[in-house]
Parts: C-alpha cells; structure tokens; sequence
C-alpha cells in the first residue's frame, strides 16, 4: 500500500513539473519563435536587396546564412536550397573553397533525411576539390561526415577508413576540437561492431578533451561512455556516467541530451532491477520526446509560416509595383493617344483638300505615263516583229538560193557527164564556160556565214542551249543540220541544200539524234523546235 502511494506521488509530481516547465517552454518558445521570425525576414531582406546590386562573393555568403538558418530550425529541404543557389552563385564566381564548404553542408544535410547516396556523392566532389586545392580542414570534415554516412549505412569498415583519414587531417593540422569528435565516431563504430573495449577508450580519448572545454558535445560522449559500461554489464559506472551526462545537458538545456539521458538511466535501472526509478525516468524520457516533437514541429511550422508570409508579401509588392508602372503606362499611353489624336485630326482637316487634288493629278499623271509606255511597248513589239519577219524572209531567201547553187552544181555535173561520153564535141570551149560558173558558185560560199548570222538573230540562243543538253560536241555538218531543222526544213529540201542524197539526210539525222538527249517516241523536229 505505501508503495502504490509513493508511485502516486511521484507521478503527480512529475506531472505538475511536467505541466510546469511545458507552460515555461511555450513562453520561451514563443519569444525564440519570434526572434528567428525577425531573423528570417531580416536575412530574406537582406538576400533581395544583394540579388538586384550586390557582388557576388556577398550574395554567396548570403545564401550560406539563410541555408546555415534552416538547418538550425531543421527545415531542411529550404536548407538544402539555400545551400544550393549559394553554390551555383559560388561557381559562378568561381570561389573554389566556398564551394567546397557548401557540398560538406549539403552532404550533412542529407545524410541527417538519411539519403545517403547523395549525401556520399557531394562528399566525395568535396573530397576532390579539397586535395586539388590543399583545403585540409574541409578536407578532413568532408572525410568525417562520409565516415559516418557509411556507419549509418553498416559498411563499418569503409567507416573506420574514413574517420582513421579524418584524424590524421585533423592532428597534422593540430585542431583538438575536431581530432575528439573523430575520436567520439570512431568509439561509435567500434559500439556497433560490439567491441567494447576500442569503443570505450576512444570515448575516454574524446571525453579528454572536453575536461577543459564547455561544449555541449561533451554530454554526448559522456553518454556514450555510460552506453558502454551498460552493455559490459558495469552499471555503477553507467550510472555514474549517465546522471553526469543527464546533469551537464540540463545546465546546457539541451533537451534532446536529456532525453538521451532519462533514456539511458531508464536501461540501467531495469538492469538494476530498480523499476520504480526506471519508470520515472522513462516517463521523463517520454515527456521530453512530445515537448520535443511538439516543439520541433511548431519550430518549423513557425519558420515555415513565416517563409510563406515574407514571400507572399514580397510577390505582392511586386504585383503591386508592375500594377503601379502598368497603370502608369497606361496613362500615358492613353495621353500620347489622345494627343496624337487631335494632332492628326487637326492635320487631315487642313490638308485633305489639297491631298484629294495632289492625288488626281497624280493619278491623271500616272495614266499619262502608262499610256506612253503601253505606246512604246506596243512600237517595240511592231519592230521586233518587222525584224523577224525581214530575218525570216533572209533566211528563206539565202535557203533557196543554195537550193540553187546546188542545183546549179548538180547541173555541171551533169554537163561533164556528158562531155565524156560526147568524143565530137568542142570540150575545150565548154570547160571554160563551166569553169566560169564554178567561180561564180565559190564566190557566194560566204553565204553560209550570212545564213548563220541571220539564224542567231532569229534564234539567238539555240546554238548555246543545243551545246548544253548535247551529250558530246557537235561537228560544224551537225550544227548546220539542227539549224535546217529548226526551221523546219523537209528532208528533201536539207538535201538540196547540202548536196547530199535523202539517204544520207537520214543518217546524219540519225547520228545527231544519238547525241541529243531525246526519248525514242519524241520527234528530233519537236525537240529542237522546243529547244
């Protein structure tokens, strides 16, 4: 019965304790809420002024702010953007070891979503960067933060190798500070691989260091210390460990080591089989856990809420101000039209008149000039044909009279035919008159060259346009055949004309043909009438 009383009256006090510091937590909460309200609109503020005139190194470290202020709240999507603009601006400006910093907090940051590939992918570029460009500090945090990215991931051994890396940087560069918190991970690796002992001595290595220094990473490896004389079943050093870890994270109010703590010493007092007390504290453990995740979630509800009202209320500035400059131009545009208006107005009354009188003159002018150039054509046109029909009638002239002089020729041909058959009579009188015929009929061999140049008048591309589709050079005797039968001449006729016999018009026909581009159902007439 006095048991079931003291366990009444330890939970009622709790309660009211609870009940007390939730209402104490909730006026501090409001105030830091508030203050990191200011913080954020300040930093935001900040932020646009630097993006319309600001230089870039500044605008980088500004993102940084904002990005290292989300990871604060925990907000980590707006951090991990944060981050992210500051690094492309940072690349833009071409700051190497900014840039460097910036993927180690983007790899932070997702190894804490717990998204450990990409969180190892930025490591390892900030690795890179790091050695090419002798950056050992970020070197070795790079190096710290991808060993326990493997931790999480239970590849203890790739761990070990990265935090073993991690402290060399850090001892060459003599910085205490960072060779305990590699110590203190290195511990851990060696907890979840069950090898107590390693794990123990490098917490004690760590908790060295943090003898002389006040820094709230000190609960943690005092916990861990007690985290390990419990596991090896020493639990007067647990206790002993744990209740100094519980008292260093209340005077650093941290509440998640408290929690840590409450959590510990309830695992302890089982083991001891001290329930009462076990209960007490994880009934504290549990109290701690809702505080926290309530205030974690108004925390970031909060910062949320007012990251939502700053850009909604700078979205509506802007509107505001392309409404306002809208507005403006509208003005004046309607200003300038009505203007514009009555100056045009005003000038179509005064010289509409004399436009209408410009323009019937223009017009009556216009006629005029059209008519004289329809006159001209029509002059042009009377000429062209009057020459062509004179060329023509030069062409048909100079056709006949080599008609004739083939005739005549095929005349005195016959004439000596006769004259060898004819042994009475006078051959000597009658070669000197066939010989004065001949002359006459070479001195008009000079035709030919009239008879083409009258062609070329005519037609004066046919001989061009003939060499271009023909698929081999044409001779002078082929030229002069096209040229017959361009004006379209019989057989008979081209025979007379060139003292051949019809036979042999149909040969050359046929041989000009070969080397004329002609289908077998086209007509070699047609296509050169065409041509």
């Amino acid at each position: 019965m006095l048991l079931k009383m003291n366990v009444y009256f330890s939970f009622f006090f709790i309660l009211i304790v609870g009940v007390n510091l939730q209402a104490k937590e909730q006026i501090n909460l409001d105030e830091n809420s508030r203050f990191k309200d200011s913080t954020l609109t300040r930093l935001t503020q900040e932020l646009e002024v630097l993006k319309k005139d600001g230089a870039l190194n500044v605008l980088a470290k500004k993102h940084l702010q904002l990005g290292d202020f989300f990871k604060e709240s925990e907000v980590f999507t707006e951090a991990i953007a944060q981050y992210t603009s500051a690094l492309k601006v940072a690349e833009q400006d071409k700051k190497d070891s900014l840039q460097i910093i910036l993927k180690n907090r983007i790899g932070y940051i997702y190894l804490s979503l717990k998204n450990y590939k990409k969180a190892e992918n930025f490591l390892l570029q900030s690795i890179a960067s790091a050695q090419q460009y002798q950056f050992f500090r970020a070197e070795a945090i790079a190096e710290e933060i991808l060993g326990t990215c493997f931790e999480k991931k239970r590849d203890y051994l790739k761990a070990l190798q990265h935090q073993q890396r991690s402290l060399e940087l850090f001892e060459e560069l003599e910085d205490a500070e960072g060779i305990a918190i590699v110590y203190e991970n290195i511990g851990s690796v060696y907890e979840d691989l069950n090898q107590y002992d390693d794990a123990l001595s490098y917490f004690l290595k760590a908790n060295d260091y943090y003898q002389n220094v006040k820094n709230v990473q000190q609960v943690n490896v005092i916990n861990n210390i007690g985290d390990v004389y419990r596991k090896t079943q020493r639990y007067p050093q647990a206790l002993s460990y744990t209740q100094k870890a519980l008292q260093l994270a209340e005077n650093f109010e941290d509440k998640h080591q408290i929690g840590s703590a409450h959590k510990d010493l309830a695992k302890t007092y089982v083991l001891l089989k001290d329930h009462q007390k076990a209960y007490e504290h994880l009934y504290a453990y549990n109290q701690i856990q809702e505080r926290e995740f309530y205030t974690q979630n108004f925390r970031q509800l909060n910062v949320l809420q007012t990251l939502y009202e700053t850009e909604k209320k700078e979205t509506q500035i802007e509107l505001l101000t392309e409404q306002n400059k809208i507005n403006e131009a509208n003005q004046n545009l309607i200003l300038l039209g009505g203007g514009a208006v009555l100056f045009f107005s005003g000038l179509s009354f005064l010289f509409i008149n004399r436009k209408r009188k410009e323009k019937s003159k223009l017009q009556a002018y216009e006629q005029l000039v059209l008519q004289a150039e329809l006159d001209k054509k029509a002059i042009e046109e009377k000429k062209l044909q009057d020459e062509i029909k004179l060329k023509t009638a030069s062409l048909s002239k100079y056709s006949l009279n080599i008609a004739q002089k083939n005739k005549l020729l095929s005349d005195l041909s016959a004439t000596l035919k006769k004259m060898s058959n004819r042994s009475k009579m006078d051959t000597q009188t009658k070669i000197k008159e066939l010989a004065k015929e001949l002359d006459f009929a070479l001195q008009q061999e000079d035709e030919w060259d009239e008879f083409m140049n009258f062609f070329e008048d005519v037609h004066p591309q046919f001989f061009k346009d003939l060499a271009k589709v023909a698929t081999s050079k044409l001779t002078s005797s082929e030229l002069r055949l096209a040229m017959l039968l361009r004006l379209n001449l019989s057989s008979k006729e081209i025979s007379s004309i060139l003292r051949v016999t019809p036979d042999s018009v149909r040969v050359a026909r046929y041989r000009l043909r070969k080397k004329l581009p002609i289908n077998s159902k086209q007509e070699l007439v047609h296509f050169l009438m065409n041509l």
